[in-house]
């Protein structure tokens, strides 16, 4: 997450993550069916059945996990270490990588759950999943506000109103665990982690490669409100974004399907 590429892919990741979310919200709604994640029956009983039931979303954190960890490895320069002595003195380094590489292993694990839960425990999987999303952003949370150290100006209130998304996805999944059929909880959740995802991709846009080829400046506190503001226009765009979806999502379980 140290640069463009660290704060897209993450974001990418996340927004894509919501985007699945909101199709199955709104498949719930359009069909009157329970609000839960769907369960894979395999299509046959041949060699491939096993193959077939595989939870697919689980597959996908699982490798872009690892081609978080690739590209935040690949950006490194020197020796990958976690902590240097020299003359009897003990050295934390790449205190921000080892954040990023702790945040990837969250994905990994919750992709992990999610596979292992759906084929051994298919009952049970949709509370394993939400008790590991409610962990997972617990992790993240306190990941994220111990990486504000040293920010300030635009990265500083970028990253804050980072926080506050993570905050409230965090809030969600908790609620969540006691309401897992909530309508209200998966769609408040759906919009969350687009918002989360888009502003992280936002945040790459902003500090490393400005649409507008002008450099954000820290000591302006114009550029510092305007973050707030850009903040504003995800959260409508993306509540618009969701409305399309479930007109989109209407259209084809009615009229295709």
């Amino acid at each position: 997450m140290g640069g463009f590429e660290g704060h897209l892919f993450p974001g990418l990741s996340i927004f894509f993550y919501g985007l699945y979310h909101a199709q199955l919200i709104s498949r719930a709604l359009i069909c009157n069916c329970p609000v839960q994640y769907p369960p894979r029956y395999p299509w046959s009983q041949g060699r491939w059945a096993r193959l077939q039931q595989i939870h697919y979303v689980g597959l996908v954190k699982i490798l872009s996990s690892f081609i978080l960890v690739a590209q935040e490895l690949h950006n490194i320069q020197g020796q990958f270490v976690l902590i240097s002595k020299i003359y009897h003195q003990r050295d934390f380094l790449y205190h921000k990588e080892w954040q990023h590489l702790t945040l990837y292993a969250t994905f990994f694990l919750s992709g992990c759950v999610d596979v292992v839960s759906q084929n051994v425990l298919p009952q049970r999987a949709p509370a394993l999943e939400q008790g590991t999303q409610a962990l997972s952003m617990f992790l993240i949370l306190t990941l994220m506000v111990s990486h504000l150290k040293d920010s300030e100006g635009v990265e500083l209130q970028s990253h804050i109103l980072f926080i506050q998304v993570l905050f409230l996805l965090l809030l969600v999944g908790i609620a969540e665990l006691w309401a897992p059929n909530s309508l209200r909880f998966w769609v408040m959740k759906a919009l969350l982690y687009m918002i989360a995802g888009s502003w992280l991709i936002q945040i790459g846009f902003m500090l490393f490669k400005p649409i507008s080829g002008y450099k954000w400046m820290d000591d302006d506190k114009n550029d510092i409100l305007f973050v707030t503001t850009f903040f504003c226009w995800h959260m409508a765009s993306l509540a618009m974004l969701m409305i399309w979806i479930y007109g989109f999502s209407f259209w084809w379980y009615h009229y295709v399907c």
